[in-house]
């Protein structure tokens, strides 16, 4: 065998099937463009879908990729085995509808044996069960040796994913030799021990299943394969695990180094050392890509695979912040591979470093609450720990579940993830509302299934608002009808539009549809697959028909309104690499006829003094009234340009490069005006953190930045004038009256504590003695949670030795503060665990310290109950 290094195996699988015809497409993004159904890229074929299914047209019938793959259903098994891991890389090559199982077959063949070097008679070959004609191929063609061919049922050979394009697949596998198998006398392909290591899969997609389950031959078969490039890798190298591959184990090494733990002298580190190398490996790519740690979606993975790296890297003994150190590992290794890893470093390395501050400033916090849990489950001799508990842990400490469990297991316990679940889903449904989201266009995918090559859209929205256009397509309620009629909601597909589709940040045009009686309102513009245009519509008078002639026009002011705030956004990107340093890049943005909202990696908030020269600049430009100057060109001569891609396009051999003046030059698919001075008045409103290391401003242009002005005019006049002062008196006014409120507070202080006094000589009086233990339980009236601390932290420091439990009614809901002192605490007595129990009796819950806990509950005519159950309680934790 050739043993060659990881980096050198792509470059000679690309390179062989480029000399086999096959267009050499960069790996695509790991955030799926236009598919609702992954969360990540998981596999070499998902960014090809489109060509798969027609939708699209492929730039080539033949292609071949390495595509960077993120997987995370098998996470709780990295580290624990030597072929796991989050993060791979999948070398394919692909036809659609060119060549078919003999090329296929020949020159998998062909690259393994004479350009890998891989010994035939090492290698084995699964079919599908009654697929003869690989069969043939395999052993005619190739000479493989029939009983080195194993046929394999639908489970193991057979690709298909629902209705749609489907196949049989043939696998290569390899025979690492009798030692690494399990000794067994019928060991051989498909047995769980190691020996067998499949390798490479070739799918024959030859098929169309129906919904009534048919399969029915494609006039245009097609290939799609998938080899794991770790996996070959671990093959050619003649090394045991993935961890062990070249470039894997350079990171590995480097955690060894600063952790001084070694591989394989214990089990336990071991896992670690895996899960950690494994870990930064996806966290790199996906900060790369664009996504940003988060507590949803693909930025929740992110969060909880960086956030497990680090814990791992807390066990192995590594007490200072260690990944973005390891990052730049990672980056070294590949980054000719992947360039965006090395042009996006800094971003990178600081999205890490300020996400890892971030759990160390919790993560101490979360494990001690999380003990408190433990033993709190040990005494009771429970199993489970509740989802409550688990939610706490997520929401108030930023431990993700599957951290929870890890360490759950490995006290033999685990959690009710059936509630953590619910509570999670509650929270979700909470944060939809408050953001109002929608999807007008309903489950994409049926809609996307709908849609074939011939619904392409000619975009002719740059050179005007308005064009004569056919109806090719209309659906209504998620299906293709030939007509539709006034009242009805629909998606319109036109041969031709002036409506620009949202995209890149920029949302629809909207406008009208109009013909012979005809007049429908186009509310939005989406697309599917770039090139495939939905006018989302209401027929507001007479009837459409496939093939009708209508005029499409696009509303002139919203579209001139958008055109200012996306060329805005572009001098203001500009602007921001200015004041506060290259590192600035676009991390995403929304541009509407209203506003323009633009977000962009750095690492603090803006300083009011950053804020209004990053405005000044912007102003200036635009009052400089430089000519906005669009053009097409090659996307390498874009870049000697200088033009700024964005974080997440992928981009073909032609790009669309806006250049305001000789200022801001880039990339851009969006609607902008013809001169910066069109652009008028520019007004940032917010500035505001939305990630780690990512921050967000919002701003005005034009008139919309005027009235925003005048409203601000308008509020100051008023205040001033409620305060009887002017507008430039009114700074000092209201400093005034916070100094008067502020001596008001401090008497309202004094007379409070007061009144307590009186409460405690009162409290104080209905102390009672359970066998030893001094108990003081009193029902209050209106005090919140600080008045009850305060008031059982008084009784407990006049009484030395006792347990205070306080309940009071406000404002409908109970307040709850248990407090114990170190003595009674020594004897069994547990705050947290008394408070959270006649919690429940009140409708609420909480929980504390041992020593001080408080609690919420629901319904104050259970306070008395409540309290009569204290006796009890307190009999049961001291043994009594």
């Amino acid at each position: 065998m050739n043993k060659v290094g990881l980096n050198q195996l792509r470059k000679l699988f690309l390179s062989y099937f480029e000399g086999k015809g096959h267009l050499i497409l960069p790996s695509s993004s790991l955030v799926p463009k236009s598919d609702k159904s992954l969360l990540l890229i998981n596999s070499g074929m998902a960014p090809l879908k489109p060509y798969f299914t027609g939708q699209e047209t492929p730039p080539n019938r033949r292609v071949a990729t390495c595509q960077k793959c993120i997987r995370t259903s098998d996470i709780e098994l990295v580290g624990h085995t030597a072929r796991h891991g989050t993060f791979f890389e999948m070398l394919g090559n692909f036809s659609f509808g060119d060549y078919f199982k003999k090329d296929a077959i020949q020159w998998a063949w062909e690259f393994v044996t004479e350009v890998l070097g891989l010994p035939s008679e090492r290698i084995w070959i699964t079919i599908y069960l009654d697929d003869d004609e690989a069969f043939s191929l395999w052993t005619e063609k190739i000479g493989v040796e029939p009983e080195k061919i194993v046929r394999m049922g639908k489970e193991h050979n057979f690709w298909e994913i629902g209705v749609g394009p489907c196949g049989p697949c043939s696998e290569l596998y390899f025979d690492r030799g009798v030692e690494h198998g399990c000794g067994s006398s019928d060991c051989t392909v498909g047995c769980e021990c190691d020996r067998f290591v499949e390798f490479w899969n070739l799918v024959f997609t030859q098929y169309n299943k129906d919904d009534k389950g048919n399969y029915h031959p494609l006039e245009h078969p097609s290939i799609d394969t998938g080899m794991g490039l770790e996996r070959i890798a671990a093959i050619v190298q003649d090394v045991d695990s993935l961890f062990d591959v070249d470039t894997i184990k350079r990171i590995m090494e480097y955690v060894s180094h600063i952790s001084g733990v070694d591989f394989g002298n214990n089990k336990e580190t071991d896992i670690s050392l895996r899960i950690v190398t494994d870990h930064i490996r996806s966290t790199v790519f996906m900060i790369a890509d664009g996504i940003l740690p988060s507590n949803e979606g693909r930025g929740y993975v992110l969060r909880r695979i960086l956030r497990r790296a680090s814990r791992h890297g807390k066990l192995l003994g590594i007490q200072d912040m260690f990944l973005s150190n390891l990052a730049q590992i990672v980056i070294r290794e590949s980054g000719e591979a992947y360039p965006e890893t090395k042009e996006k470093r800094e971003t990178i390395l600081k999205i890490i470093q300020t996400e890892e501050e971030r759990f160390n400033e919790t993560i101490d916090q979360g494990l001690s609450k999380l003990r408190e849990y433990i033993n709190d489950l040990k005494q009771r001799n429970k199993k489970v720990m509740g989802g409550e508990e688990s939610f706490r842990l997520y929401d108030t400490y930023g431990f993700p579940l599957d951290l929870t469990k890890e360490i759950l297991e490995e006290e033999g316990l685990r959690v009710d993830e059936e509630s953590f679940n619910l509570l999670m889903k509650d929270q979700r449904e909470r944060a939809r509302a408050a953001r109002h989201e929608s999807d007008y266009m309903g489950a994409e995918n049926a809609i996307s299934s709908l849609l074939g090559e011939e619904d392409v859209t000619q975009f002719k929205g740059y050179e005007t608002l308005q064009t004569k256009s056919r109806i090719d397509g209309i659906i209504k309620d998620e299906t293709r009808v030939q007509s539709a009629h006034a009242g009805d909601d629909i998606l319109i597909i036109l041969d031709r539009s002036p409506s620009y589709a949202e995209s890149g940040g920029q949302v629809g045009d909207k406008g009208f549809l109009t013909g012979n009686n005809l007049k429908i309102q186009v509310e939005d513009v989406s697309k599917i697959h770039d090139s495939h245009f939905l006018h989302k519509g209401k027929i507001l008078e007479g009837k459409i028909n496939i093939g009708d002639e209508v005029e499409a026009k696009v509303d002139i002011n919203l579209r001139k309104s958008t055109a200012r705030n996306h060329s805005a956004t572009h001098i203001l990107h500009k602007a921001l690499r200015e004041v506060l340093g290259p590192h600035v890049s676009q991390a995403g943005s929304l541009v509407t006829p209203t506003r323009l909202r633009f977000d962009f990696s750095h690492f603090a908030p803006l300083a009011n003094e950053e804020i209004d020269k990053v405005e000044r600049i912007v102003n200036e430009k635009i009052m400089d009234s430089m000519p906005i100057k669009v053009t097409e060109t090659s996307f390498e001569a874009a870049k000697e340009l200088g033009a700024l891609a964005l974080f997440d396009d992928q981009y073909g051999d032609m790009v669309r490069v806006v250049m305001m003046g000789d200022y801001s030059t880039e990339l851009c698919g969006g609607t902008h005006m013809t001169n910066t001075g069109q652009i008028g008045l520019f007004k940032i409103v917010s500035e505001t953190g939305v990630a780690a290391g990512i921050r967000r401003i919002e701003a005005l242009t034009g008139e919309a930045a005027l009235n925003w002005l005048k409203d601000l005019n308008s509020l100051v006049s008023g205040v001033s004038a409620v305060l009887k002062t002017d507008p430039i008196g009114l700074v000092n006014r209201a400093e005034g009256l916070i100094i008067q409120l502020k001596e008001y507070e401090k008497e309202i202080h004094s007379f409070k504590r007061q009144l307590s006094q009186g409460i405690i000589d009162k409290i104080l009086s209905k102390k009672e003695n359970l066998d030893g233990v001094s108990l003081v339980a009193a029902a209050l009236k209106d005090q919140d949670m600080d008045g009850l601390r305060e008031i059982a932290d008084t009784v407990r420091d006049k009484l030395g030795s006792v347990v205070v439990v306080l309940a009071s009614e406000k404002d409908g809901k109970v307040n709850l503060v248990a407090a114990a002192t170190k003595d009674v605490v020594s004897r069994g007595v547990h705050a947290g665990n008394l408070i959270k129990e006649i919690a429940k009796i009140t409708g609420g819950g909480g929980g504390g310290r041992p020593d001080m806990a408080q609690a919420g509950g629901k319904d104050p005519s259970k306070i008395k109950e409540a309290l009569a159950k204290i006796k009890v309680l307190l009999d049961q934790q001291t043994g009594k």
